[in-house]
């Protein structure tokens, strides 16, 4: 039997994923939709060879049946109040510029109203998004980021009543305002199968990854902020110019049917970051970036202010992760806390880490209740990795954050329990199957492996199963742990290992 869900309606598209408990990102075979109205006229069909598929040209307001296989779908699309074309309003794809027009053109949209970037190629700097209004990007149609830093305006690090506006890496810092910029939108859609361009691939983004120029840090692509009831559809994301999609101090989230990408060797343009959010639900998203796939934070303590707001409730599931440092990254800022994620039904290919958890001394907070299940990994140098000894910052390597010594347990130490391996298949693993390094005053607990089955790639070349000090390069390395606590090993099945030994 088949079965549908529908992930996300706007006013003139749909997002569904069909038989998604069955599969991960891929369907093995490919299954044709249709879509008719109340009359029964057929106004979009297809053949989709992934689980999330995306389905333009509706109508607002109107109510639409979708059938795929034996099974039926009725949705409606939402209301609208009026549709603006970009190109009706001064946009003209020839123009060196479009960022006046499109700006103008949202500040005077109405609430519940549509604006359409039609095909072409739209050279803007950032725009800034508001609140129940829906950005269509039509098939064709390219948002695409001028690279002159001086066009980019300065978010601060905080708003005039005192809550965090601009960030980076988990602290209050002044940035350059992204290409898509939401600050304090409630209600607002991202749609279409239309392309973002962030343009870090043009310009000098990518040269400075860590540093500060003219008193702010890179932008990303999408910025969210502060936001409710936003939803990414359909879109391509791609070339940011460093972390590529960004919701931060969110709620009810959801991104489906996303492709995001970056060349693999950009510096720090991970995929997505949801950090101190809440109910975020992220499925069928295609990366290839050339850092994290997923990045899950919470901030971090500093100087500066961190943000210090818990991330917990987060989905991911029927996801491809290509290529990347890793598939779905917890920490290394995670000071507010991050609960309760999902990772369910994913595939990752040569990443360097498929889950990995990271964090240090001097965090504090807590990484509790992570379940990856029924998924795949073909090439991952490391499919599990949990480390409470990364490197960071630039005291990273100190005594105090790599000393194997037991330590005070204070408000400073970080806690990880609770993390579930269920069902988890890696193939061509070329460091280890699994590395847990906790801090011997406060062990990693409650560590739950349900099912995992390893084999090596026989071309495997040696590398450390996490980034700390005091780690010696291994290939072909078992499940290796230290302060660690097991409540459950079972179902492990890893051909050609090594004895386990202590990292």
């Amino acid at each position: 039997m088949t079965t549908i869900e529908l992930l996300v309606a706007t006013t003139r598209t749909a997002t569904f994923a069909v038989d998604a408990s069955r599969h991960h990102y891929h369907l093995s075979r490919p299954l044709a939709w249709s879509v008719r109205d109340a009359q029964g006229q057929m106004v979009a069909a297809g053949l989709s060879e992934t689980v999330v598929f995306h389905v333009e040209g509706l109508l607002p307001a109107t109510s639409y049946r979708l059938s795929v296989d034996d099974a039926v779908l009725a949705f409606s699309t939402g209301p609208e109040s009026v549709l603006v074309d970009i190109a009706d309003v001064g946009a003209d794809p020839g123009a060196a510029d479009n960022t006046v027009a499109i700006q103008s053109a949202i500040d005077r949209l109405p609430d519940h109203g549509t604006l359409l970037v039609p095909p072409g190629i739209w050279a803007t700097g950032p725009l800034f998004l508001k609140s129940r209004m829906t950005l269509l990007l039509a098939p064709g149609a390219v948002l695409q980021a001028l690279t002159d830093r001086s066009r980019y305006p300065i978010l601060p690090a905080r708003h005039g009543d005192g809550r965090v506006l601009g960030t980076w890496e988990g602290v209050a810092e002044p940035c350059y305002a992204s290409l898509l910029t939401a600050l304090d939108c409630e209600d607002l859609a991202i749609t279409g199968s239309g392309i973002v361009d962030g343009g870090g691939d043009r310009g000098d983004w990518w040269t400075w990854p860590k540093e500060t120029r003219d008193g702010a840090r890179r932008p990303r692509t999408v910025f969210l902020s502060h936001g409710k009831r936003i939803n990414l559809s359909g879109v391509t994301v791609r070339n940011s110019p460093a972390w590529t999609v960004h919701p931060v101090f969110c709620s009810d989230v959801v991104a489906a049917g996303l492709t995001i990408e970056s060349d693999p060797q950009s510096p720090n343009t991970d995929g997505l970051n949801p950090e101190c959010s809440c109910d975020v639900d992220l499925v069928g998203i295609r990366f290839s970036v050339g850092d994290d796939c997923i990045a899950i934070k919470a901030g971090k303590r500093d100087p500066k202010g961190g943000l210090d707001h818990p991330t917990e409730h987060v989905t991911v599931r029927n996801c491809l992760m290509e290529r990347g440092h890793g598939g779905v990254v917890i920490g290394s800022e995670m000071s507010g806390s991050v609960r309760h994620v999902r990772i369910v039904r994913c595939a990752m290919r040569d990443t360097d880490r498929g889950l990995r958890i990271k964090t240090r001394r001097g965090r504090g907070g807590e990484v509790r209740d992570i379940l990856l299940e029924d998924c795949d990994m073909d090439g991952v140098l490391t499919p599990v990795a949990v480390n409470a000894f990364y490197f960071c910052d630039a005291d990273g390597r100190s005594d105090y954050v790599q000393s194997r010594l037991p330590l005070d347990v204070t408000d400073a130490t970080p806690r990880i329990a609770g993390v579930t391996i269920r069902r988890l298949r890696a193939q061509n693993v070329h460091v280890a199957a699994a590395a847990f390094l906790g801090l011997p005053e406060m062990p990693i607990e409650d560590i739950v492996i349900d099912g995992f089955s390893v084999t090596y790639a026989d071309d495997a070349k040696a590398g450390v199963p996490v980034m700390a000090c005091h780690v010696e390069p291994i290939r072909h390395g078992g499940i290796i742990a230290q302060n660690t606590r097991f409540s459950l090993r079972s179902g492990v099945e890893i051909a050609r290992s090594q004895l386990e030994e202590p990292v």
